[in-house]
């Protein structure tokens, strides 16, 4: 295999046109780029110089290299520069996964902020899977993911960034005995049939252990694992159900939304991202970008939030 130092040399002497002027631009001694010169003619097993006058001149094969040397100059060149533009976040790729109700709240308006700071950064959105969000940051597939976390858990080889804590709130059907008051404690819905909205996993977490403080067990008589359809089912009289407000920002005009407490269950949203990816200053200001957006997603939660 040729030496690329060595056919940079062989280079800087064809262009000098003696080893002597080639010597001194390279900050080498004579003797040290003839002996790289005869190193290279080796590794080739043929002449690459030849001597005219006081100076040299490529052989066929010489240059050949030459040109050979020029490309990858060019090359290298181009990769430190295409290093150089990915290192400062001018370009680059993110690849981001999330859930569908931190879509519009969260994930949109940061990546709105990422594009006015960082134009030539490409990301790539994709809905999470919702058995293991983590396992895709994880496994290096995805490069950040806005996750509801769960119990414990953490993921191994990430970082996980708090951006919002989303409580749920009692959907109830217009003229639920219920619906006049302002705030409903949790142990009041204990007698109720039930609309779920929620898949098992970290998003149903905190409304079955929110009951079982209260004292009971949610009675599940439908299942629905879309926000708007449930808020249908609940309108029809169905049942009722425990919705976080992110779900809730299209609210059904068939329903009451009323804060429960005693307790309030809340489901933690954050950005978990691989711990070896957060020096890139892109995914550094996507991240800022959504605490931003969560910052402002929290302050309409605060307000949807007061009873009335």
């Amino acid at each position: 295999m040729l030496d690329v130092r060595r056919l940079q040399v062989l280079r800087a002497v064809v262009t000098s046109g003696t080893v002597t002027a080639a010597a001194a631009h390279l900050g080498y001694t004579p003797s040290a780029v003839s002996q790289q010169v005869a190193a290279l003619e080796r590794q080739a097993g043929t002449a690459l110089l030849e001597r005219v006058g006081r100076g040299v001149r490529p052989t066929a094969a010489g240059l050949l290299l030459t040109e050979h040397a020029a490309l990858i100059s060019a090359a290298v060149a181009q990769a430190e520069s295409a290093l150089a533009d990915l290192r400062a976040g001018r370009t680059g790729r993110l690849s981001v996964r999330y859930f569908a109700t931190a879509g519009s709240t969260l994930v949109a308006p940061a990546l709105a902020g990422l594009r006015a700071e960082h134009p030539g950064v490409r990301v790539e959105l994709e809905l999470s899977d919702p058995q293991d969000p983590f396992q895709e940051v994880a496994d290096g597939r995805a490069d950040l993911a806005v996750v509801v976390q769960a119990r414990g858990h953490a993921g191994d080889g990430c970082r996980l960034v708090h951006l919002l804590d989303d409580p749920y709130a009692a959907v109830l059907p217009l003229g639920h005995p219920l619906a006049g008051k302002e705030v409903i404690d949790l142990h009041a819905l204990s007698g109720e049939q039930w609309v779920g909205s929620e898949p098992p996993g970290p998003c149903l977490e905190p409304v079955i252990d929110s009951c079982a403080a209260a004292g009971f067990s949610p009675d599940f008589v439908i299942q629905s694992e879309d926000y708007a359809t449930a808020q249908g089912f609940v309108a029809a009289g169905l049942g009722v159900g425990l919705m976080p407000r992110l779900g809730l920002r299209n609210q059904h005009p068939g329903v009451v939304v009323r804060p429960v407490r005693n307790p309030e269950p809340l489901r933690v949203i954050s950005a978990a991202a691989r711990t070896t990816a957060l020096g890139q200053p892109a995914l550094r200001s996507f991240l800022d970008a959504l605490r931003d957006a969560a910052a402002t997603g929290g302050r309409w939660l605060l307000r949807s939030g007061q009873p009335g």
